[in-house]
């Protein structure tokens, strides 16, 4: 076969439009810049003000244009403001990266309602209402890519870890539904599952509690935690043309922690 009839993927993102949720840090900040070093221009969005500008400031000495919105993901109405500024600069939304999300450790007897309601609201609640603001825009548009940001602990039971655990269930399965109602609009709905991954936080914590850090490692086959290149390539392939016929997919980064 003529090699120039064959097709070969594009990760090339020129062009494209991605809106990042909890960009100010972590994972966040780190998708938001492998978007922006992909060629896509960038809405950048958190509850946290200074740390969306240095971000910003990042993406611009990249040569793409950026929008810095603060906005909490808990709040419906700032939602739609979000997605309407969106809008009004760029014409055009292609990505959505539902990536807020937040823990709150807690023995199952210890959870407190305010606990049980900040994670769900934050983690699945404010992720759907986000979804479904974005996915009118892509209804029109005819397209658009949504990853949800979910996690291994959305496919195996973590101690110390019930609402945070119950609302990543919630967000693998409401991936499905999504890609399964709006592929007719040529929309693709995916997830990615990450194992832990080593950020500032995470790092602290792990220094903290050595236990915690041999039970994670006892679990995971290939030895060692994460790292944030290790779920931002997943996020180019899912967000770029070569992904093209993925839709409703979970996709586990976990170094093995699942297979067993």
């Amino acid at each position: 076969m003529d090699s120039k009839n064959v097709g070969f993927p594009e990760f090339d993102l020129s062009g494209k439009v991605a809106i990042v949720t909890g960009a100010g840090r972590g994972m966040g900040y780190h998708i938001a810049l492998a978007l922006a070093k992909y060629g896509a221009d960038l809405v950048v969005c958190s509850r946290t003000t200074s740390e969306l500008e240095r971000v910003g400031d990042e993406i611009e000495k990249l040569g793409r244009r950026v929008l810095v919105q603060q906005m909490d993901v808990r709040k419906i109405p700032e939602i739609h403001t979000m997605v309407n500024e969106t809008v009004r600069a760029f014409g055009h939304i292609d990505i959505l990266i539902n990536n807020a999300g937040i823990n709150l450790p807690q023995w199952a007897v210890d959870v407190t309602e305010e606990a049980w309601d900040t994670i769900v609201d934050t983690n699945l609640k404010g992720l759907f209402f986000c979804a479904q603001a974005v996915g009118k825009v892509m209804i029109e548009q005819k397209k658009g890519k949504i990853i949800n940001i979910s996690s291994q602990a959305g496919s195996v039971g973590i101690p110390y870890r019930a609402a945070y655990c119950s609302s990543k269930g919630g967000v693998n399965l409401l991936t499905k539904v999504l890609a399964i109602e709006w592929a007719t609009y040529n929309i693709k709905v995916n997830a990615i599952a990450p194992t832990f991954i080593e950020t500032p936080l995470s790092k602290a914590m792990f220094e903290e509690k050595k236990d915690f850090r041999e039970f994670v490692l006892g679990n995971i086959p290939l030895g060692r935690i994460g790292k944030p290149e290790d779920v931002v390539g997943a996020v180019i392939y899912l967000a770029s043309d070569a992904s093209d016929l993925v839709t409703g997919h979970v996709l586990l980064i976990d170094g093995g922690w699942t297979a067993h």
